[in-house]
């Protein structure tokens, strides 16, 4: 038997929505990359880096998918006695014909979790106790930090084919220092109070800025402070929004 499906033209997008199954929070929009080396070539990874938000997905199209695929969905699952609460994940293609729905998970997605905690000035854990207890609709409207978060994400030499673990890693505190910058561990473990790398993706470094360009060179000025052997990122994380004319 064969299955032919509808080819996809176009550039991938991330969109979250926290729901209680009942009332549904839309995250801002993110992009990642999967590709593992830079220009998307490569094999593919679990992404090497994203940011948010995303010129690709604007206001209408955001609420776009909030309309047409996030509350059918929700609803759905509502109506087959089957609520869902937590965090629904939407892998979209933008094509010129509008949104495609490329997979969802039931979870944060990584690394595009990682900006969006990073522009989120709310309490995610209010957020996270309202979903549990269906209270979603009471929480007052999240606040968001208005400029634009970059993520890269530094890997293990190797990956996203086998490599070693064990390395210690330095230069976490120095990066930790710089403004408006955030390391995110992924993959490390602690051996005799050293971190150590414990895994392929190891950290996500993430940074704010005014804008796009300015988030990626904060986020690249604290990669350049961690080092472990074999440490290696892609060099053009959150390139496509500044070659779509936004900076």
């Amino acid at each position: 038997q064969l299955i032919i499906e509808e080819r996809l033209e176009g550039d991938e997008a991330s969109v979250i929505a926290i729901t209680d199954g009942r009332s549904i929070l839309t995250l801002p929009a993110a992009q990642d990359h999967k590709p593992a080396l830079d220009g998307d070539s490569g094999p593919k990874t679990g992404g090497m880096g994203a940011y948010s938000p995303t010129p690709l997905v604007d206001d209408k199209l955001l609420a776009v998918v909030q309309e047409q695929v996030l509350v059918p969905t929700v609803h759905a699952l509502k109506r087959q006695r089957r609520p869902f609460q937590g965090a629904l994940y939407a892998g979209l293609m933008v094509t010129p014909q509008g949104p495609k729905v490329l997979e969802f998970n039931v979870r944060f997605g990584d690394p595009e979790c990682q900006p969006l905690l990073m522009r989120l000035q709310s309490d995610v854990v209010d957020v996270l106790e309202a979903t549990v207890d269906g209270r979603l609709d009471e929480l007052p409207e999240l606040q968001w930090d208005p400029r634009p978060s970059v993520c890269v994400v530094m890997a293990s030499e190797g990956y996203p084919g086998p490599y070693e673990r064990g390395r210690p890693i330095r230069g976490l505190d120095e990066a930790a220092n710089i403004e408006d910058v955030k390391v995110f561990h992924a993959g490390t473990a602690t051996t005799d109070g050293q971190v150590v790398t414990n895994g392929g993706r190891v950290l996500g470094v993430t940074a704010l800025g005014d804008s796009i360009a300015k988030a990626k060179l904060q986020a690249y000025k604290a990669v350049k402070c961690i080092r472990w052997e074999g440490a290696w990122c892609r060099k053009d994380i959150s390139d496509k929004a500044r070659n779509s004319g936004t900076d």
